[in-house]
């Protein structure tokens, strides 16, 4: 008997790595940012993924038990909570211009994504701009340099190291996102 869920592992660079339609932005440099620049670009994607941690929707596996008290009122004030997160990100997301979304892969090492408009050469440097969530203003922003451009616009590149803080948050949240993916998978089988 076979033990498939249905449901593969998203890999990139041999990793689990999280995919999704997301704005995304490539910005060629000239000038490699300084050590003070990439300590910015550290924190702020420390902070973000933060952010996205704590307001990232929950599944029923990530859901209280329910025989603990007040479980109810939490569970209704966590879907209050996510409302006003996507009228947050509805009214954001009106606000401030975004760049176009594509089908985006990434993990602490690196990126894959379908090109928008025009294709960067390999061997450029530059900052990759991924926007995770609507609701969230400051995009995860690296330092990068493209590996290859397929001839369909596929687009990979790889990360300058981004730390060890932020590698860890990028790794729980792909597997988060794989979590909740075969949760659905079983939900539906079920129902």
């Amino acid at each position: 008997m076979s033990n498939y869920e249905g449901i593969d592992t998203i890999v990139l660079y041999d990793q689990m790595a999280y995919e999704d339609y997301m704005p995304l932005s490539w910005q060629a440099l000239a000038v490699e940012p300084g050590l003070a620049t990439l300590a910015t670009l550290t924190d702020r994607n420390l902070k973000a993924l933060q952010v996205c941690a704590v307001t990232e929707p929950h599944s029923a596996a990530d859901a209280v038990d329910e025989k603990l008290p007040f479980a109810a009122e939490l569970h209704r004030l966590d879907s209050k909570l996510n409302l006003v997160m996507d009228v947050l990100g509805q009214l954001m997301a009106a606000s401030v211009a975004m760049p176009p979304s594509t089908v985006t892969r990434f993990n602490a090492l690196g990126a894959r994504w379908q090109a928008v408009g025009d294709m960067p050469a390999v061997g450029t440097r530059g900052l990759l701009k991924i926007h995770l969530q609507e609701c969230l203003a400051q995009p995860l922003t690296f330092l990068a340099h493209i590996t290859s451009v397929s001839d369909d616009g596929l687009v990979r590149a790889q990360f300058t190291p981004p730390g060890e803080a932020t590698a860890d948050l990028i790794e729980k949240l792909a597997f988060r996102r794989h979590r909740r993916q075969v949760a659905g998978v079983r939900q539906q089988r079920r129902s």
